[in-house]
Parts: structure tokens; sequence; C-alpha cells
């Protein structure tokens, strides 16, 4: 009996605890999102290409990545100076897709780096080409898991408009763009097909991670 009132103890700190946890990171979430906001307003964003408010585009955002949880990435996509706004657009989803790409290549890249060296292998330089195709390849493979969530524009005062785009890329599915691309990646790098099995099991193994 002694056992089981200890048991329950447990339980209900654990569920104090818990929820203490969870009132903090809302109270945290709420501090973030009016952060944001004021900041979007003092320096005169607005929503485009959207019918709703900026508040609301902001905590639908916040919820799809909370949904998410670790398997949501955020990747902002940025146009600095362009007269259309078609134009400056695609310039935005253009610059997110290199964001992506380079963080996709540095992971990859400080992950065979490491490994290899451990095993007398000069990664570093061996690798350089298949690192570029690496980047080159995921940028052009992960267009189609980009999801754009919202968009805010503000005008320069001279006569050229800035643009920033937020997408949401769930990493799960990206892995497969990634996955494609280290595959052609490999193709393009003698380095790569010498160790292609390695490069392969150390990429498939972050993804997994």
């Amino acid at each position: 009996m002694k056992k089981v009132i200890m048991l329950l103890m447990a339980l209900c700190l654990l569920t104090i605890n818990a929820d203490a946890q969870n009132k903090t990171l809302e109270k945290a979430r709420k501090k973030e999102y009016k952060t944001k906001i004021k900041e979007y307003k003092k320096e005169n964003w607005k929503l485009f290409g959207s019918s709703r408010s900026l508040d609301v585009a902001l905590l639908t955002h916040y919820d799809k990545l909370n949904n998410l949880g670790e398997d949501g990435h955020e990747v902002v996509g940025i146009a600095s100076k362009f007269k259309s706004k078609n134009v400056g657009k695609q310039m935005a989803i253009n610059n997110a897709c290199l964001t992506y790409a380079q963080q996709a290549g540095s992971q990859v890249k400080g992950r065979i780096v490491s490994d290899m060296a451990g095993d007398g292998i000069d990664a570093d330089a061996e690798f350089d080409n298949f690192y570029a195709a690496y980047e080159r390849l995921v940028e052009k493979e992960i267009k189609g898991e980009m999801k754009e969530s919202y968009s805010i524009i503000r005008d320069n005062g001279d006569g050229t408009s800035e643009m920033q785009i937020y997408f949401i890329v769930s990493e799960s599915a990206a892995s497969k763009a990634r996955i494609r691309a280290m595959e052609e990646a490999a193709k393009e790098s003698a380095a790569a097909q010498k160790y292609a099995q390695k490069v392969a099991d150390f990429v498939r193994e972050g993804f997994e991670e």
C-alpha cells in the first residue's frame, strides 16, 4: 500500500511539473507573438497576398510550427529591392530555397568531415565538388516541399519594396528531396563515388536524427 501511495504521489508531481512547463511555454509563446507583431508594425510591414490580418497570419504560422513540433522548420526568403511585386515574390522564394540548401549542405559537410577525418580521409578537400553539387540540387528539389505560410511587404521610400516570405518545411517530407539531391550529387563527385556507401549512411542517419 505504501508503494502505491508513493507511486501516486510521484505521478501527481510529474503532472504538476508538466502543467507548470506547459504554462511557462505558453507564456513565452504569447510574449514572442506580441514582440514580433510590435516589431512588424514599428517597421511598417504589411501582410501581402492575403485578405486576413497580420495578427491572424502570425498566430496561424505559430500554430503550424507548434503542431509539427521538431519536424517543423521555418525558412525565410528575402527580397530587398524590387519594383514589381511578382518579381519580388519570386526573388524571395529563390532566396528561401538557397538558404535551406546552404543549411542542408553545411549539415552534411559537418557530418562527413567529422566522421571521415576519424578514418584518415581528407574529406574537406576531396568532397568540395560533392558539397557544391548537393547544395545546388537541394535548392532545386526542395521547392516542392516549401509551404508558404505568410508574406509581408513594405515600401522602401524610393519606388522599390522589400518582401519577406515565411515558409514551413516538414523535415520528414523534405528528407526525400535531400536524399534525391545526395544521390545525384554523388554522380558528379569521384570522391563521393569512392566512398558512396559511407556518404549514403552518414546522410541518411543525419535525416533520421
